[in-house]
C-alpha cells in the first residue's frame, strides 16, 4: 500500500489499519451525494421488480447505468487505500432480504467460492452499500474479525435446511465461534468494506423491515482472473493500470 493510496482515499488511517488486522471497517457517511443515491435506489427498485430477488447477480453487464456508480471515484477513493492504485471491478450484486422471509446467509469465505478462478486472492475487497437500514434484526451481516489470514475452511454440504440462502456449502460449525461475531448496522448510503478472505454471514430477517444492499467487488490487477475459469465473465478497468494480462470491457 503506498502512501499515494492512503492519501487518495476517504479512509481514516485508523480504518485503514482496522482493514489490515481484522479483515473489515465501516464507513459511517454518505458514499454519495442525496440525489447520485436516489437514482441509485431507484435503479435497484426497477431491477427488483423486473427480475426478482434471485437474479440480482452481476446487475451491471445488463443495466450499464450501474457503471456510473460501480466506477465512481466515491467508491474508488475507499478502496484504493485496501487494494492499490490499479483496480479492476470483479463483480457486482443487488440483495434483497424481504422481511419476516429472508433467509440466512451462511458463515462463509467468498474466497473459498473463487478459488481456481482467480491468481490471487489477496486484496479482493467488497463494498457492501446499504440501500436500506440494515441492522442485525433485518438480517446485517456479521463477521468474524482477523479471519481473513487464512480464506479457506473446511466446508461441509448444505442440508435442505428452509432458513438458509442457496449456498452450496457452509463452513463446519464447530469451526465457528459465534460470540466473537461482528453485526453491522448501517444508514442507507453508508457501507461497508470487507476482505474477501474473511468468514462472514448473515441471519434471517426476523424483523418488519426490508435488507437492501449493493455489492460492489473489486481486485488488484496485479491478479489474473483466469479466462477458461470464468466463461463469459465481464470485467472493467476501474482505475489506473492492468498489470496481469486481463481483458476489459472498457
Amino acid at each position: 500500500m503506498t502512501n499515494e493510496a492512503n492519501k487518495a482515499g476517504r479512509l481514516t488511517p485508523g480504518q485503514i489499519e482496522q482493514y489490515e488486522r481484522e479483515g473489515y471497517t465501516l464507513f459511517h457517511q454518505p458514499v454519495f451525494a442525496p440525489e447520485k443515491f436516489e437514482r441509485l435506489r431507484a435503479i435497484f427498485e426497477e431491477n427488483l421488480e423486473r427480475y426478482g430477488a434471485a437474479n440480482l447477480d452481476m446487475p451491471h453487464t445488463r443495466d450499464e447505468r450501474l457503471l456510473e456508480f460501480l466506477l465512481a471515484p466515491e467508491v474508488l477513493d475507499l478502496v484504493e487505500p485496501l487494494t492499490g492504485p490499479n483496480i479492476g471491478l470483479w463483480a457486482s450484486h443487488f440483495i434483497s432480504k424481504e422481511p419476516r422471509t429472508g433467509k440466512a446467509t451462511p458463515w462463509h469465505e467468498d474466497s473459498a467460492y473463487w478459488e481456481g478462478r482467480i491468481s490471487d486472492m489477496a486484496g479482493i475487497c467488497t463494498v457492501w452499500l446499504a440501500l436500506d437500514r440494515v441492522f442485525p434484526e433485518n438480517g446485517s451481516m456479521g463477521v468474524l474479525p482477523g479471519t481473513h489470514t487464512n480464506g479457506f475452511s473446511e466446508y461441509e454440504k448444505e442440508g435442505k435446511e428452509e432458513n438458509f440462502a442457496g449456498f452450496e456449502q457452509r463452513i463446519r460449525p464447530e469451526a465457528i465461534d459465534e460470540s466473537k461475531a461482528v453485526f453491522f448496522t448501517l444508514e442507507p448510503n453508508e457501507a461497508s468494506l470487507h476482505e474477501a478472505r474473511i468468514v462472514h454471514g448473515a441471519r434471517a430477517n426476523t424483523s418488519d423491515f426490508r435488507r437492501a444492499g449493493y455489492t460492489m467487488r473489486y481486485f488488484p490487477t496485479t491478479a489474473r482472473i483466469i479466462p477458461e475459469r470464468n466463461p463469459g465473465h465481464k470485467l472493467w478497468l476501474a482505475r489506473g493500470v492492468d498489470l496481469a494480462g486481463n481483458t476489459y470491457e472498457n
